[in-house]
């Protein structure tokens, strides 16, 4: 027997093994050591030789891995293949090794898989990925065995593109990392007649040669020709029934595979220059596995209401998500291996009618009635309505107790907030979710004590969070960014009233005056829950404020007209007599608290005068609208 050479292969696991290299090779049996010799070496000899050659010259694995570029090195052709190693132990060949081995494969093409398209997609490369699929001494096996085989043992549904063979191997091309996945996974799962089993390769690749094609000027003319004369002007309908073998495309020598991306690309343009009010397009026999190239096609025929796809090589109803943009009413899936996936016929409609909720045909049958309200979107939202007080008689002491209020929150001293609080006041703050680092948002100010945007596991921080007491709640209202809120852009609802309590939302405006977002305009919604106070005021019980960064259009309204001056006293300086005569002054005039405290204070608060002279100006047209503006 000869020496064994350093770089071979082995044969598959439960047959005869072959070691090679250099100008010599031996034989060896799977258990045992004896040699084969005479007449069974001779044909094994000749067996080997025929499937690709071994002598003199470089290893088998070399020159085999030479034929397809593909195939990574680190990959063996057949799944048993093994470098031999002279020196070193025998290599185990018990089941459950082999089938560690391919678990640990698998491993390692998923995460090989996973580590090309993230470099795929930060590249800016097309969205669409590729990957080659080899199967070693595939020739042998026929065409519809072998993609059936896979298929069955395949966790998803997939079509073999541009299946061909060369040397002894078989190859295809499948479309996206789940898929390629998938299919990794049934390597060594299939076993042939001969008890060999059946190895599948995957690996990254770009996309067919067939589908990067691109027509030709005259060929798209011939195109257009085709297409003119398989179109009916009566029904505005385009019959592309198994286009490819259309006489006169194929008289011309032209390839027009709809499949192919360029093919339908140019189809779809012809459609929008020529027959954009298409209603029926029939597209059947083409063989289409994938609806991306067509996902505009209902802006190219914005009229298409019946569409064909009959007998293709549509594998799943995820496809319709592509096109679901067309109005269809009458649609034809028939043919299509996704129908075979659902358990019945209800099923198959529901799915479909997701996709196309006015269709009223599928596959030639008549649906129910689609079940809607005929309600069209708005194109614009309707204009916001103003605060809603549920009487007069509320609405004048909530004011006040808004002006009071933010006067002394945006004085730099909230510490006079105190008289506002309950003994028993609780207050929280929510922000919207923040994506990213939280201290480079600018809403990072906030996060740390917000309540809905962490995952609290710990029952003590949540009570935390939550300010009890209105020692606490003052404290933390301190410890917030200091502010300047816009009194007129203040919107209240009054939510809730009894005897003993009430209960208002306000939303409204406000800047920060200082730290790192200096500037920046908030957006905030406040509900306070109150009970009665001393003086026909209000104490809160319950504060919980939400802020969020404002609105183009919000802040383009803000601080339009002038703030009044802050004041670090718990009541501004008017007394409690000025303060109902100006509510009630600001009620029958209409003007806002700005300009009705201006008109008394300039008629030295003498109720009647003020009235007289409001009067008499606005009879005059001589008040400004901005003093009308709440």
């Amino acid at each position: 027997m000869a020496e064994e050479g350093k770089g071979g292969y082995s044969e598959h696991d439960d047959r005869v093994g072959v070691v090679g290299g250099g100008g010599s090779f031996s034989v060896r049996r799977r258990k045992g050591r004896g040699p084969f010799r005479g007449k069974m070496y001779s044909e094994m000899n000749h067996r080997f030789r025929n499937r690709g050659g071994i002598g003199p010259g470089p290893s088998p694995r070399l020159r085999l891995d030479e034929g397809d570029g593909d195939v990574l090195m680190s990959d063996a052709h057949d799944g048993s293949r093994a470098r031999h190693m002279p020196y070193g132990p025998r290599p185990n060949r018990r089941a459950e090794d082999w089938h560690d081995r391919d678990k640990g494969a698998a491993s390692s093409l998923q995460a090989s898989v996973k580590r090309n398209q993230t470099v795929q997609d930060r590249s800016g490369a097309t969205k669409t990925k590729w990957f080659k699929v080899t199967i070693p001494y595939g020739k042998k096996y026929e065409k519809s065995w072998l993609l059936s085989n896979i298929q069955s043992h395949c966790s998803v549904p997939f079509v073999a593109v541009e299946f061909h063979q060369d040397h002894s191997r078989a190859h295809f091309y499948v479309e996206d990392s789940k898929t390629a996945a998938a299919l990794r996974q049934v390597s060594r799962k299939i076993i042939d007649r001969d008890n060999f089993k059946v190895v599948i390769l995957v690996n990254n690749s770009s996309p067919p040669q067939s589908l990067q094609n691109e027509l030709k000027p005259e060929e798209v003319e011939q195109l257009k020709i085709c297409m003119s004369k398989r179109y009916d002007g009566s029904q505005k309908s385009l019959d592309l029934k198994s286009l490819r073998t259309d006489p006169d495309l194929v008289a011309q020598n032209i390839d027009a595979v709809l499949s192919r991306r360029s093919c339908m690309l140019v189809l779809l343009r012809i459609i929008e220059d020529n027959i954009p009010e298409l209603i029926s397009l029939i597209m059947s026999h083409n063989k289409l596995y994938r609806l991306d190239e067509m996902a505009e096609l209902g802006q190219k025929a914005p009229n298409l209401k019946i569409l064909d796809l009959s007998h293709n090589e549509l594998k799943s109803e995820r496809e319709l998500e592509k096109v679901k943009d067309l109005k269809l009413e009458e649609l034809w899936l028939d043919g299509n291996p996704l129908s075979n996936f659902f358990k019945d016929q209800s099923t198959y409609v529901s799915a479909v009618r997701e996709r196309f909720p006015k269709l009223l045909r599928l596959d030639g049958h008549e649906l129910p009635p689609p079940i809607n309200f005929d309600v069209e979107t708005p194109t614009t939202l309707p204009p916001s309505k103003g605060s809603y007080f549920s009487s007069d008689d509320l609405k004048a002491p909530v004011l006040r107790f808004l002006q009071q209020y933010y006067t002394v929150y945006d004085s730099g001293d909230r510490q006079g907030l105190l008289e506002a609080y309950h003994d028993g006041a609780c207050c929280s703050l929510s922000i919207p979710p923040i994506h990213g680092n939280p201290s480079r948002n600018t809403l990072g100010e906030y996060f740390k004590d917000s309540r809905n945007v962490k995952k609290l596991k710990d029952p003590t921080l949540r009570f935390k969070l939550l300010k009890h007491t209105r020692l606490n709640v003052v404290a933390f209202l301190n410890e917030l960014p200091k502010t300047q809120h816009d009194i007129h852009s203040f919107v209240v609802d009054i939510c809730a009233q009894t005897n003993t309590l009430l209960s208002f939302v306000v939303h409204g405006i406000f800047k920060e005056v200082d730290g790192k977002a200096r500037d920046s305009v908030r957006a905030f919604d406040r509900m306070f829950v109150t009970v009665p106070a001393v003086n026909n005021g209000l104490c809160i019980v319950n504060d919980k404020l939400f802020v969020r960064n404002a609105t183009t259009e919000e802040i383009r309204k803000a601080f339009v007209m002038p703030a009044p001056t802050p004041s670090s006293s718990p009541v501004p300086t008017l007394s409690a007599e000025q303060q109902e005569m100006l509510q009630a002054f600001s009620m029958q005039s209409g003007m806002n608290l700005e300009w009705s405290q201006k008109c008394l204070q300039d008629n030295e608060w003498d109720y009647g005068s003020a009235a007289q002279v409001f009067t008499q100006l606005k009879v005059e047209g001589k008040i400004p609208e901005v003093a009308f503006q709440k």
